[in-house]
């Protein structure tokens, strides 16, 4: 009576089974993946209210002057600690709280009054907003204040600092944002549903604060 085969002897159909057990495991793995992708549990909608223009600027600002047919002038200038544009034949205007079309009404005033120009066109854009932040806190790579842009976004700004820590609760990320000047509103919001394409993206305004607390095990 012969005895049990060797593992050399053994058929090869016990290795295709073994094959075909494997394949149903990774595939049951793959649909457990992504059911619980699709069943995540996000927080509500945010009910932050938009975002407020806000185009005055202040120092540090640098913008960008252009006087029609004098191409010699300087073109940047940047806003200085008292808040006077020190322009070319003018007497330092006082610019911060003012807006572009302000900062070009008040410049075209004085090159008048300087008899430098009779009747200037003067043109002027924010090239950089350095007066303008935002506070991120907590759970990000490098947390404090960040120099704002006009359209920046809640994922752009946490990608500023370095993105969240190992620690972060993505799926809960609070935005502090003034209203009215006086009253503040706090919304949470999932960077994960964002990140996951099930909601947009958030836009930030000047002064928002973000917090990202740690997240419970």
């Amino acid at each position: 009576m012969s005895g049990p085969l060797s593992a050399t002897q053994r058929p090869h159909g016990d290795l295709r089974v073994i094959a075909r057990l494997l394949l149903r495991f990774v595939a049951l793995g793959a649909l457990v993946v992504a059911a619980l992708g699709c069943g995540r549990n996000y927080p509500p909608p945010h009910d932050l209210p938009a975002p407020v223009v806000n185009l005055q600027v202040g120092p540090g600002d640098v913008l960008e002057v252009i006087v029609l047919g004098e191409d010699k002038l300087p073109k940047d200038y940047e806003i200085q600690p008292d808040g006077s544009l020190d322009f070319p034949y003018t007497q330092g205007i006082k610019v911060a709280g003012l807006e572009p079309r302000q900062i070009a009404s008040a410049i075209r005033e004085q090159l008048v009054e300087s008899k430098f120009l009779v009747a200037p066109q003067v043109q002027v854009k924010v090239k950089q907003f350095n007066s303008k932040k935002i506070q991120i806190i907590g759970q990000v790579v490098k947390p404090g204040p960040l120099p704002y842009q006009d359209g920046m976004t809640l994922v752009q700004a946490i990608s500023a600092v370095g993105w969240f820590t190992p620690l972060a609760d993505t799926n809960h990320v609070q935005v502090i944002r003034l209203v009215g000047g006086t009253k503040s509103v706090n919304a949470i919001i999932s960077v994960d549903a964002i990140t996951d394409n099930a909601r947009a993206d958030v836009k930030l305004q000047q002064g928002d604060t973000i917090k990202v607390d740690q997240r419970l095990f």
